[in-house]
Protein backbone atom coordinates (compact mmCIF):
# COMPACT_ATOMS: atom_id res chain seq x y z
CA UNK A 1 0.00 0.00 0.00
CA UNK A 2 1.31 3.43 -0.92
CA UNK A 3 1.73 5.81 2.01
CA UNK A 4 -0.28 8.96 1.29
CA UNK A 5 -0.80 10.57 4.70
CA UNK A 6 0.21 14.25 4.76
CA UNK A 7 2.46 15.78 7.40
CA UNK A 8 0.24 17.36 10.06
CA UNK A 9 0.94 20.72 11.61
CA UNK A 10 1.13 20.78 15.41
CA UNK A 11 -2.30 22.37 15.59
CA UNK A 12 -3.71 19.59 13.44
CA UNK A 13 -2.07 16.94 15.63
CA UNK A 14 -3.61 18.47 18.76
CA UNK A 15 -7.02 18.73 17.09
CA UNK A 16 -6.82 15.10 15.96
CA UNK A 17 -6.24 13.97 19.54
CA UNK A 18 -9.16 16.04 20.79
CA UNK A 19 -11.43 14.82 17.98
CA UNK A 20 -10.66 11.24 18.95
CA UNK A 21 -11.77 11.86 22.51
CA UNK A 22 -8.60 12.87 24.34
CA UNK A 23 -9.40 15.33 27.09
CA UNK A 24 -7.12 18.24 27.86
CA UNK A 25 -6.24 21.87 27.32
CA UNK A 26 -5.41 22.46 23.65
CA UNK A 27 -2.67 25.00 24.38
CA UNK A 28 -1.00 22.61 26.82
CA UNK A 29 -1.20 19.77 24.29
CA UNK A 30 0.38 22.05 21.65
CA UNK A 31 3.17 22.99 24.03
CA UNK A 32 3.97 19.32 24.71
CA UNK A 33 3.79 18.31 21.05
CA UNK A 34 6.25 21.09 20.21
CA UNK A 35 8.88 19.47 22.44
CA UNK A 36 8.06 15.74 22.15
CA UNK A 37 7.19 13.99 18.89
CA UNK A 38 3.59 12.82 18.46
CA UNK A 39 4.72 9.24 17.88
CA UNK A 40 7.04 9.21 20.90
CA UNK A 41 4.07 10.18 23.05
CA UNK A 42 1.80 7.67 21.32
CA UNK A 43 3.30 4.85 23.38
CA UNK A 44 1.98 6.53 26.52
CA UNK A 45 -1.57 7.05 25.28
CA UNK A 46 -1.76 3.66 23.59
CA UNK A 47 -3.35 1.98 26.67
CA UNK A 48 -6.29 4.38 26.25
CA UNK A 49 -6.84 3.71 22.53
CA UNK A 50 -9.71 1.67 21.15
CA UNK A 51 -9.78 -0.38 17.94
CA UNK A 52 -11.29 2.49 15.93
CA UNK A 53 -8.42 4.81 17.06
CA UNK A 54 -10.72 6.74 19.41
CA UNK A 55 -9.82 7.05 23.08
CA UNK A 56 -11.62 5.45 25.98
CA UNK A 57 -13.95 7.77 27.91
CA UNK A 58 -12.02 9.84 30.42
CA UNK A 59 -8.64 9.59 28.66
CA UNK A 60 -6.76 12.69 29.78
CA UNK A 61 -3.65 14.18 28.19
CA UNK A 62 -2.35 15.25 31.60
CA UNK A 63 -2.24 11.57 32.60
CA UNK A 64 -0.35 10.76 29.39
CA UNK A 65 2.12 13.57 30.03
CA UNK A 66 2.69 12.47 33.63
CA UNK A 67 3.49 8.96 32.43
CA UNK A 68 5.97 10.39 29.95
CA UNK A 69 7.67 12.49 32.66
CA UNK A 70 7.76 9.51 35.03
CA UNK A 71 9.30 7.33 32.34
CA UNK A 72 12.02 9.88 31.67
CA UNK A 73 13.04 9.88 35.35
CA UNK A 74 12.79 6.10 35.48
CA UNK A 75 15.22 5.79 32.58
CA UNK A 76 17.71 8.12 34.26
CA UNK A 77 17.48 6.05 37.43
CA UNK A 78 18.05 2.84 35.49
CA UNK A 79 21.02 4.29 33.63
CA UNK A 80 22.64 5.28 36.91
CA UNK A 81 22.38 1.75 38.31
CA UNK A 82 23.41 0.06 35.06
CA UNK A 83 26.46 2.34 34.85
CA UNK A 84 27.68 1.07 38.22
CA UNK A 85 27.12 -2.56 37.21
CA UNK A 86 28.82 -1.98 33.86
CA UNK A 87 31.93 -0.41 35.42
CA UNK A 88 32.19 -3.31 37.86
CA UNK A 89 31.84 -5.74 34.95
CA UNK A 90 34.63 -4.07 32.99
CA UNK A 91 36.99 -4.35 35.94
CA UNK A 92 36.11 -7.95 36.80
CA UNK A 93 36.28 -9.30 33.25
CA UNK A 94 39.62 -7.62 32.62
CA UNK A 95 41.05 -8.73 35.95
CA UNK A 96 40.06 -12.37 35.80
CA UNK A 97 40.75 -12.82 32.09
CA UNK A 98 44.21 -11.27 32.40
CA UNK A 99 45.15 -13.35 35.45
CA UNK A 100 43.77 -16.55 33.93
CA UNK A 101 44.91 -16.20 30.31
CA UNK A 102 47.35 -13.28 30.05
CA UNK A 103 47.14 -9.67 28.80
CA UNK A 104 46.72 -10.36 25.07
CA UNK A 105 45.14 -13.82 25.04
CA UNK A 106 41.73 -12.29 24.32
CA UNK A 107 42.91 -11.67 20.73
CA UNK A 108 45.77 -14.15 20.29
CA UNK A 109 44.52 -17.32 21.99
CA UNK A 110 41.27 -18.84 20.76
CA UNK A 111 41.13 -21.13 23.80
CA UNK A 112 40.62 -18.06 26.01
CA UNK A 113 37.37 -17.26 24.17
CA UNK A 114 36.01 -20.69 23.22
CA UNK A 115 32.38 -19.61 22.90
CA UNK A 116 33.06 -16.94 20.28
CA UNK A 117 32.44 -18.56 16.91
CA UNK A 118 34.60 -18.14 13.82
CA UNK A 119 32.11 -15.52 12.67
CA UNK A 120 31.59 -13.76 15.99
CA UNK A 121 35.24 -13.13 16.87
CA UNK A 122 36.18 -11.21 13.66
CA UNK A 123 33.08 -9.05 14.13
CA UNK A 124 33.97 -8.46 17.78
CA UNK A 125 37.61 -7.64 16.96
CA UNK A 126 36.76 -5.36 14.04
CA UNK A 127 34.32 -3.46 16.20
CA UNK A 128 36.92 -3.18 18.97
CA UNK A 129 39.53 -1.76 16.57
CA UNK A 130 36.97 0.79 15.36
CA UNK A 131 36.27 1.81 18.95
CA UNK A 132 40.00 2.07 19.67
CA UNK A 133 40.58 4.24 16.60
CA UNK A 134 37.94 6.71 17.79
CA UNK A 135 39.04 6.72 21.41
CA UNK A 136 40.91 9.74 22.76
CA UNK A 137 41.76 8.44 26.22
CA UNK A 138 45.39 9.25 27.20
CA UNK A 139 46.13 5.64 28.21
CA UNK A 140 45.13 4.41 24.74
CA UNK A 141 47.27 7.06 23.04
CA UNK A 142 50.19 6.18 25.30
CA UNK A 143 49.90 2.48 24.52
CA UNK A 144 49.98 2.99 20.75
CA UNK A 145 52.79 5.53 20.90
CA UNK A 146 54.96 3.15 22.93
CA UNK A 147 53.86 -0.32 21.80
CA UNK A 148 51.93 0.24 18.59
CA UNK A 149 54.70 -1.21 16.39
CA UNK A 150 54.25 -4.60 18.02
CA UNK A 151 50.56 -4.72 18.99
CA UNK A 152 47.35 -3.97 17.12
CA UNK A 153 45.33 -3.73 20.32
CA UNK A 154 46.12 -2.99 23.98
CA UNK A 155 46.00 -5.51 26.86
CA UNK A 156 42.62 -6.65 28.06
CA UNK A 157 42.58 -4.30 31.07
CA UNK A 158 42.80 -1.31 28.70
CA UNK A 159 40.61 -2.75 25.95
CA UNK A 160 37.83 -3.55 28.41
CA UNK A 161 37.55 0.14 29.27
CA UNK A 162 36.84 1.22 25.68
CA UNK A 163 34.61 -1.61 24.49
CA UNK A 164 30.95 -0.79 24.09
CA UNK A 165 28.75 -2.46 26.67
CA UNK A 166 27.41 -4.70 23.90
CA UNK A 167 30.94 -5.81 23.00
CA UNK A 168 31.70 -6.44 26.65
CA UNK A 169 28.63 -8.65 26.99
CA UNK A 170 29.62 -10.53 23.83
CA UNK A 171 33.09 -11.09 25.25
CA UNK A 172 31.68 -12.33 28.55
CA UNK A 173 29.51 -14.82 26.67
CA UNK A 174 32.52 -16.00 24.69
CA UNK A 175 35.14 -16.36 27.39
CA UNK A 176 36.04 -19.45 29.41
CA UNK A 177 33.81 -20.90 32.10
CA UNK A 178 36.36 -20.19 34.83
CA UNK A 179 36.43 -16.47 33.99
CA UNK A 180 32.64 -16.25 33.76
CA UNK A 181 32.27 -18.06 37.07
CA UNK A 182 34.74 -15.72 38.79
CA UNK A 183 32.97 -12.62 37.49
CA UNK A 184 29.52 -13.94 38.44
CA UNK A 185 30.76 -14.77 41.94
CA UNK A 186 30.98 -11.03 42.66
CA UNK A 187 27.17 -11.01 42.63
CA UNK A 188 26.93 -14.49 44.12
CA UNK A 189 25.00 -15.93 41.16
CA UNK A 190 25.62 -18.70 38.58
CA UNK A 191 27.37 -17.58 35.40
CA UNK A 192 24.36 -18.63 33.30
CA UNK A 193 22.16 -16.26 35.30
CA UNK A 194 24.81 -13.54 35.03
CA UNK A 195 24.88 -13.91 31.25
CA UNK A 196 21.11 -13.53 30.97
CA UNK A 197 21.20 -10.49 33.25
CA UNK A 198 23.87 -8.81 31.14
CA UNK A 199 21.93 -9.40 27.94
CA UNK A 200 18.81 -7.91 29.54
CA UNK A 201 20.70 -4.96 31.04
CA UNK A 202 22.36 -4.20 27.71
CA UNK A 203 18.95 -4.18 26.01
CA UNK A 204 17.50 -1.89 28.68
CA UNK A 205 20.55 0.36 28.52
CA UNK A 206 20.07 0.77 24.76
CA UNK A 207 16.37 1.52 25.22
CA UNK A 208 17.19 4.17 27.82
CA UNK A 209 20.03 5.64 25.76
CA UNK A 210 17.61 6.16 22.86
CA UNK A 211 15.04 7.71 25.22
CA UNK A 212 12.47 5.06 24.35
CA UNK A 213 9.50 4.06 26.49
CA UNK A 214 10.44 1.79 29.36
CA UNK A 215 7.80 1.86 32.09
CA UNK A 216 5.25 -0.64 30.68
CA UNK A 217 7.42 -2.37 28.08
CA UNK A 218 7.48 -6.16 27.90
CA UNK A 219 11.11 -7.27 27.88
CA UNK A 220 12.47 -9.00 24.80
CA UNK A 221 15.56 -10.40 26.52
CA UNK A 222 14.08 -11.78 29.70
CA UNK A 223 16.59 -12.24 32.55
CA UNK A 224 16.73 -15.55 34.38
CA UNK A 225 15.42 -15.54 37.93
CA UNK A 226 17.76 -17.48 40.26
CA UNK A 227 16.36 -20.82 41.39
CA UNK A 228 14.19 -20.94 44.47
CA UNK A 229 16.22 -23.60 46.36
CA UNK A 230 19.40 -21.52 46.45
CA UNK A 231 17.94 -18.02 46.14
CA UNK A 232 14.68 -17.91 48.12
CA UNK A 233 14.74 -14.09 48.30
CA UNK A 234 13.68 -14.03 44.65
CA UNK A 235 10.61 -16.18 45.36
CA UNK A 236 9.52 -15.83 49.01
CA UNK A 237 7.40 -14.03 50.08
CA UNK A 238 7.30 -12.30 46.68
CA UNK A 239 7.71 -14.01 43.31
CA UNK A 240 9.79 -11.78 41.03
CA UNK A 241 8.47 -11.83 37.42
CA UNK A 242 11.00 -11.57 34.60
CA UNK A 243 9.05 -9.97 31.77
CA UNK A 244 8.74 -6.33 32.88
CA UNK A 245 10.93 -3.51 34.16
CA UNK A 246 10.44 -4.53 37.79
CA UNK A 247 12.75 -7.50 37.19
CA UNK A 248 15.44 -5.12 35.90
CA UNK A 249 14.95 -2.80 38.86
CA UNK A 250 15.28 -5.78 41.20
CA UNK A 251 18.44 -6.96 39.43
CA UNK A 252 19.87 -3.47 39.83
CA UNK A 253 18.98 -3.35 43.52
CA UNK A 254 20.33 -6.88 44.13
CA UNK A 255 23.59 -5.95 42.38
CA UNK A 256 23.98 -2.62 44.14
CA UNK A 257 23.43 -4.33 47.49
CA UNK A 258 26.69 -6.16 46.74
CA UNK A 259 28.87 -3.73 44.82
CA UNK A 260 27.70 -0.44 46.42
CA UNK A 261 26.11 -1.43 49.75
CA UNK A 262 25.95 2.15 51.04
CA UNK A 263 24.11 3.37 47.95
CA UNK A 264 20.63 4.84 48.52
CA UNK A 265 19.40 4.03 45.01
CA UNK A 266 16.33 2.17 46.28
CA UNK A 267 15.29 5.26 48.23
CA UNK A 268 15.43 7.28 45.03
CA UNK A 269 13.13 4.78 43.35
CA UNK A 270 10.68 4.97 46.24
CA UNK A 271 10.72 8.77 46.06
CA UNK A 272 10.01 8.61 42.32
CA UNK A 273 7.03 6.30 42.87
CA UNK A 274 5.76 8.65 45.59
CA UNK A 275 6.03 11.65 43.27
CA UNK A 276 3.92 9.87 40.63
CA UNK A 277 1.29 7.97 42.65
CA UNK A 278 -1.05 7.54 39.66
CA UNK A 279 1.42 5.38 37.72
CA UNK A 280 -0.04 1.85 37.42
CA UNK A 281 2.71 -0.29 38.94
CA UNK A 282 1.16 -3.52 37.68
CA UNK A 283 2.03 -2.43 34.12
CA UNK A 284 5.67 -2.38 35.21
CA UNK A 285 5.49 -5.88 36.70
CA UNK A 286 5.45 -4.74 40.34
CA UNK A 287 3.81 -7.37 42.57
CA UNK A 288 1.30 -5.92 45.04
CA UNK A 289 3.55 -6.65 48.03
CA UNK A 290 6.87 -5.97 46.29
CA UNK A 291 8.41 -4.13 49.27
CA UNK A 292 8.19 -7.31 51.34
CA UNK A 293 10.86 -8.82 49.08
CA UNK A 294 14.11 -9.16 51.12
CA UNK A 295 16.10 -7.70 48.22
CA UNK A 296 14.18 -4.43 48.58
CA UNK A 297 14.41 -4.49 52.38
CA UNK A 298 18.18 -4.15 52.28
CA UNK A 299 19.19 -1.31 54.62
CA UNK A 300 22.81 -0.19 54.16
CA UNK A 301 24.60 1.45 57.09
CA UNK A 302 23.92 5.15 57.54
CA UNK A 303 27.45 6.23 58.49
CA UNK A 304 29.24 7.58 55.45
CA UNK A 305 26.31 6.65 53.23
CA UNK A 306 26.21 7.90 49.67
CA UNK A 307 22.86 9.70 50.10
CA UNK A 308 22.92 11.31 46.66
CA UNK A 309 23.71 8.09 44.83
Amino acid sequence: MKFEKPALRLEEQADLLLQRGMQGDRDFILQCLASVNYYRLSGYWHPFKQQDDSFTPGADFQVVWQRYLFDRELRLLLMDAIERIEIMLRMQIAYHHAHTHGPFAYITDRSSRPKLTAKEFPEFYTHLLEELSRNKEPFIKHFYSKYGDCHDAPPIWEAAEVMSFGSLVTFYKGTTHSVKKSVASVLGIPDTVMESWLLALNTVRNICAHHSRMWNRELGNKPKIPQKDNYPDWHIPVQIPNDRVFSILTICQYSLNRIAPECRWADRLRRLLTEYPAIPLASMGFPTDWEKCPIWKHNPPQQGADHDS
